[in-house]
């Protein structure tokens, strides 16, 4: 596929392979951009920002809504797009089309409510003949760089709400997931986009990420993806608003008198989803002892269903993961775990880029498998005696996007919410869930800013004070 600049699909003077991770085929290619190449988009962006913050909340609102309803005619199309590059289960990549319209509605909406404040002048010293009031205006351009594992709806969450704030856009997707955020770009320009909106560059984030980031005339970045890339980013950025959705190692606390059935279900589908490729995966079960081996037992029983194997095949519930080297890496993460002391009660297997979803039980906290972002079909158990040593060790971490407590008492329940340093705190279930509309952000090095159309809309505009003299 061709890449979007300045207003035209153009190709490049080199090509990128886009490779299926089930087979090692190659489904496409793309143009690896040069640095020519995003001059001519940031240029072109900087007058498309011009032009798009004079367009009405109305007018873009439309535009988004004909999007959405173009991502249901094309959601077949869209999906298979995603399970060809990425490797998801097709039930899945369905399932991020739909949420990915979801996105592009709330957007939409965001794009009639950017109103003003009214600040009571009058109640400061010397402020009663004076009426001031607030004017919401975009950053410009915007930057987004989106991650594989969600390869249309992250790349909704930041185009969706810049356009519905006024501004222009350059997104740079993942090179291994390009081909899903190139056909959002022609369905946005379907749907009545002006074609300064949008532009689409592809290429490695080490040749023209940096050249993007360090670039003074785009005013705003949002990037999702390693918290190593992440710092480097907020490096080159320099003097820019940034939003900053970074990595996670998720803990997930089972107490004593939670539905040890309900816990295992819930870790089963939020450990293993996208073949654990999501930032909120359950990775640290942090199990009491009174109940750690009747959990270990029941969660051992869920996950032996979880079958491997085509991603198309609807009876697959794991597919592979993005790269080999990744599955290469989980596995000996695994194994390093095993050879430490840890006890492999299933799974860990590979082939190619298929890893059979794992359980390791008794794992210690310094293990890389409980301590770093694992990021694959695995989930580790640790035992605990109590509840303060359960919120201990869910904080021992410098990540903090998502965590999860299993209980039936409410005291619990509201003490994890209040001490546990985790952006997102999910109560009977796993930590892995996620409404598009909902704020959502990390603490600590998982992060800052908050995504969600109605905040991300926030993120992206800048704020005036008008103080009248009358």
């Amino acid at each position: 596929m061709q890449m979007l600049v300045a207003g035209d699909w153009t190709d490049g003077s080199d090509a990128i392979p886009v490779i299926n991770p089930y087979d090692n085929s190659e489904i496409d290619t793309v143009p690896r951009a040069t640095a020519e190449d995003i001059e001519r988009a940031v240029g072109y962006a900087v007058k498309g920002a011009e032009k798009i913050r004079k367009t009405t909340g109305y007018d873009r609102y439309h535009i988004l809504m004909r999007a959405a309803e173009l991502m249901i005619e094309r959601r077949e199309d869209l999906a298979r797009t995603i399970t060809l590059e990425e490797g998801k289960i097709i039930g899945e990549a369905r399932l991020e089309v739909d949420r990915a319209r979801e996105t592009i509605v709330c957007s939409a909406e965001e794009a009639k409510r950017l109103g003003a404040e009214v600040v009571p002048l009058d109640g400061a010293p010397g402020g009663g003949n004076k009426f001031g009031f607030t004017l919401r205006v975009p950053c410009g351009v915007v930057l987004a760089i989106t991650p594989f594992n969600f390869p249309l709806n992250l790349v909704c969450h930041k185009v969706g709400p810049a356009f519905a704030a006024g501004n222009s856009v350059i997104v740079k997707p993942a090179t291994d997931t390009p081909l899903v955020a190139l056909k959002l770009a022609r369905l946005l320009l379907d749907a009545g986009a002006p074609p300064e909106a949008l532009q689409v560059v592809t290429g490695g984030g080490g040749e023209i990420g940096g050249i993007l980031c360090a670039d003074p005339r785009i005013r705003k970045i949002s990037f999702t993806g390693s918290r190593d890339v992440g710092e480097s980013i907020c490096r080159a950025a320099g003097l820019k608003k940034v939003t900053m959705e970074l990595g996670s190692n998720a803990p997930v606390i089972v107490l004593p008198d939670a539905d040890i059935e309900k816990a295992a279900k819930a870790i089963a589908v939020t450990g293993y989803a996208n073949a654990g490729q999501v930032c909120i995966s359950a990775q640290r079960i942090l199990t009491h002892n009174d109940i750690y081996g009747d959990l270990l037992h029941c969660l051992s029983s869920e996950v032996e269903g979880l079958t491997t194997g085509n991603p198309f095949d609807e009876g697959v519930r794991l597919g592979p993961m993005v790269r080999e080297r990744d599955a290469e890496r989980v596995q000996a993460w695994i194994q390093e775990a095993a050879r430490a002391g840890g006890r492999l009660i299933r799974g860990g297997e590979r082939q190619g880029a298929v890893v059979q979803p794992a359980i390791v039980a008794d794992v210690d906290r310094e293990m890389r498998i409980s301590c770093e972002e694992l990021f694959g079909p695995a989930v580790g158990l640790t035992p605990f005696e109590s509840v303060d040593d359960a919120i201990a060790s869910a904080n021992a971490t410098n990540y903090g996007l998502s965590a999860a407590v299993f209980t039936e008492n409410l005291t619990n329940a509201m003490r994890f919410a209040r001490e546990v340093e985790s952006g997102n705190i999910h109560i009977n279930w796993g930590s892995q869930w996620r409404a598009d509309l909902m704020p959502y952000g990390g603490l600590k090095e998982s992060g800052f800013g908050k995504e969600g159309p109605k905040y991300a809309v926030e993120e992206m505009t800048e704020t005036k004070m008008v103080v009248m003299h009358l």
